[in-house]
């Protein structure tokens, strides 16, 4: 049974419910990351007793999977950038436009990564059974009916995850960096310079050097979005063979 099946106990003085629980616990988490999460530390907030929780909440992990399915109601925007709209309200239903749905699907991930940075360590998981989890899910497939069979459907969407995930967790770690050394990445790259020098001069790097010295430096979020479209470009490609080429 899962934490979304079980019911709760009934109320007692101190209020509390699984709602109150998943907020308290992911104010932490963006506070202070996953390590900062504890069963204690949510009660200590909460001012209720540890073992209170257990009532509503048998695991750690069944805490992550509901902190996770409560920020992915952020995910997929309604409207201008920035309006989101909770999953539950999104519509399922008559194939649309793929395209739209997993490029809303990509930035709205990255958007609420980039809120709750803790997001980066549970992306790429189990499948998310929660209602939000199984809500943005149902969207995404929905609206690549029509324009292939489910099992496409199926990779495509998992196809462009797996690319939002590795990007998502290459830019947070990239975030932690700099908090950690105190440097952002202008000053670790003038920092880093003359090393880097003396190392292309060897003239054992010559591509790299060719790199550095004549590529384009885009800011992460640039980074993103051309990756992004290029994946959907190799979708797209995919979905316009014929059936079973």
């Amino acid at each position: 049974m899962t934490v979304w099946d079980r019911p709760e106990p009934p109320t007692r003085p101190v209020p509390l419910d699984r709602a109150r629980i998943v907020v308290a616990a992911v104010a932490l988490a963006d506070e202070g990351g996953l390590e900062a999460v504890s069963l204690r530390k949510v009660a200590a907030r909460l001012n209720a007793g540890p073992m209170r929780l257990y009532g509503y909440i048998a695991t750690k992990e069944e805490l992550f999977d509901l902190m996770l399915d409560e920020v992915r109601a952020e995910i997929v925007p309604a409207g201008p950038p920035g309006d989101e709209v909770r999953a539950e309200a999104l519509p399922a239903g008559p194939p649309g436009d793929w395209r739209a749905a997993l490029h809303a699907l990509a930035h709205g991930t990255r958007r609420t990564a980039l809120r709750h940075e803790w997001l980066a360590d549970l992306l790429g998981g189990r499948p998310a059974l929660g209602p939000n989890g199984l809500a943005v899910g149902e969207a995404t497939l929905a609206a690549l009916e029509g324009h292939t069979d489910i099992d496409t459907a199926m990779r495509a969407v998992e196809t462009v995850n797996a690319y939002v995930t590795g990007a998502i967790r290459r830019e947070v770690a990239r975030l932690r960096a700099e908090r950690a050394t105190g440097l952002s990445e202008r000053e670790w790259q003038r920092a880093s310079g003359p090393h880097l020098t003396r190392m292309l001069a060897t003239g054992r790097f010559p591509t790299l050097s060719r790199a550095v010295h004549d590529g384009t430096d885009v800011d992460a979020a640039t980074s993103f979005a051309i990756g992004l479209e290029w994946i959907l470009d190799a979708v797209a490609a995919r979905l316009a063979q014929p059936a079973g080429e």
